[in-house]
Formats: C-alpha cells, structure tokens, sequence
C-alpha cells in the first residue's frame, strides 16, 4: 500500500495592516478584511509575497509554483489603491532553475530584485528594465558559488546587510541563519565569520524583507519550523549589529495560519511589509493520490524524451 503524499499549497494574502503593528491580535483581527489573489489553477500555488506601491497600484511579486514542472517562476499581480481590486498579472522572470522569494526594492532611483535562485549556485540581484516591472534582467552576483536561500537585505546604519540561509543535509536551510555586510547594495559581499549566528528550529530561515521597528530597532522576520516546514512565522530583532557583534532578541509569539483562515490553517511562512500593508502566505496539505500519478507523468515524459534521443 502506498502512503499518501503530502502536497502543499500555498495561498497569499494582503492584510491591510503596516508590517510595525503586526502581532497575533491584529492579525486575526484583519481576518474579515484580507485581500486574497486569485486561485493559481490546479497543481499549481502562489506564495513568497513581496510588494512595490507605484502610484495608484499595489505591485505584489510572488512565487508562482507548478507541480507539473516541479519549479517555479516570478509572477507580479497588480491591484488598484485604495480598492485593493485585482487588475492583472504577468509572468516576470522565467529562467531553467527554480525560482522564489522576489525581493523587491527601490534604490538609487532604481527598481531591484533578489530572487532565491539557490539552483543556481548564486545570491544574485535583478534591475527592472522599464517602470512596467514586467522585464528584468540580471545585474550581478552578490554571493555565489553557495546554494544560498532567501536572502533578505536592507540598508541599515550606512551599511548594506543580507540574512540568509543555506541549502544543505538535514533541513539545514530550516535551523540556521547567516549574515553578510557590504559597503554599497552590489558589494563586495562579506559572510560574518561568526556564521551562522543562529541554529534554531524556531526561527532561523529569513521569512520576509527585514525592516525597523517603530523602537527604532531592525527587525526579521523568520520562519518557525519547529513543526514542520513554513509551520509559522515569528521576529528575530537585532539590537546590536556590526561586522564584529551581532545581537538577537528572539521574540515569543507564533503567527499561524489559522490567525486568517479557515482552508489554508498548516502553515504561514512570510511576512513582509509594503507601505501600509503586510503581505502573507498561508498553507493548507493536500493528501490525495492525484500527486501520486503527476509524479509518474512526469517521470514516463522525461524518459521518453531520453529514448528520443
């Protein structure tokens, strides 16, 4: 007898509360008032939630994930401010390897982009070729020749600092969190030799763009897979960070799926802020046979493509 397969799938959302307030209560509070994108389509999800204000439009970059093809592409969905009315959206960065958590910042009168694209062996930065946000090309690597995992940066105290983690045995990329600085946002790039100055289940794994708290400290989103991968998300602050110190304040509260939804309650594994907003994800796991057979189309194309050979 086959076991069941676990297949998660992700649903995002937009909460209409600044990402400084954020906390168990007012989250389920928003319940009633999220904004949810549109269903992705059978055997395919959205999830890794980063947003742009432009005017009179909301600009929400998210993971768009296919099991057919078992990996993912850059979507941007569009909604009309303050209505939050879903316009439409655009396939933005399509490339061979799997692509996730689209960071997406201005800079310098510039539009950027850190996409993981661990796959590749590199942390690398994107900049938008035109205000569309539609196309974007690859700038530089920041990091590479490591499968580095949702690297999150922010400018902070004349500094640039990236947190991220690392792809490895035993679910590494879930318990450790590392550090890089550099003196302008394209480098050089340098790793604390302190790395990785957190191993913890509970909140290690960048889950959001870092930002400053309304004390004036910098703040971190984080997952929480002490249950299981994307299980939560809580905040890690920083009241101490230097190339040769750094300081973390783990905070207690967990911040779960179920704060916002009745269908997708398994999971809730980013966080990030975009002007008066705070977008997130949420999960729910799927145990039907149907992966099962998926996975077996797959595998019976991709070996009759090698015999056409």
């Amino acid at each position: 007898m086959f076991k069941r397969p676990r297949t998660d799938f992700w649903q995002v959302g937009i909460v209409p509360v600044p990402i400084e307030d954020i906390d168990a209560g007012r989250l389920s509070a928003a319940r009633e008032r999220i904004t949810w994108l549109p269903d992705a389509g059978r055997w395919r999800y959205l999830a890794d939630p980063f947003g742009l204000v432009r005017g009179d439009a909301l600009h929400v970059f998210v993971e768009a994930f296919d099991y057919r093809v078992k990996r993912a592409t850059i979507e941007r969905h569009e909604f009309g401010l303050p209505d939050l009315a879903w316009r439409r959206h655009s396939t933005v960065l399509d490339r061979p390897f799997h692509l996730s958590y689209p960071q997406v910042f201005e800079h310098d009168g510039e539009t950027w982009m850190v996409p993981e694209s661990y796959q590749a062996g590199e942390i690398a930065l994107y900049r938008a070729c035109d205000s569309s946000l539609d196309h974007w090309e690859r700038e530089c690597a920041l990091l590479s020749g490591l499968p580095g995992a949702d690297a999150s940066v922010i400018e902070h105290e004349g500094r640039w600092w990236m947190f991220y983690t690392l792809v490895g045995p035993g679910a590494r990329d879930q318990r450790e969190l590392h550090i890089a600085h550099a003196p302008a946002l394209v480098g050089p790039w340098v790793p604390l030799p302190a790395n990785p100055v957190r191993v913890n289940r509970e909140g290690a794994r960048p889950a959001g763009r870092p930002f400053i708290g309304r004390d004036g400290v910098l703040t971190l989103p984080v997952q929480d897979c002490s249950t299981g991968y994307g299980g939560a998300t809580r905040l890690l602050r920083f009241p101490r960070l230097t190339p040769g110190q750094v300081e973390i304040e783990a905070g207690p509260e967990r911040l779960t799926g179920d704060l916002v939804s009745d269908s997708h309650q398994a999971g809730l594994h980013t966080l990030t802020g975009c002007g008066g907003y705070t977008l997130i994800d949420v999960k729910r796991i799927d145990r039907s046979r149907g992966k099962q057979w998926l996975d077996l189309k797959r595998r019976f194309t991709r070996i009759g493509r090698l015999l056409d050979r």
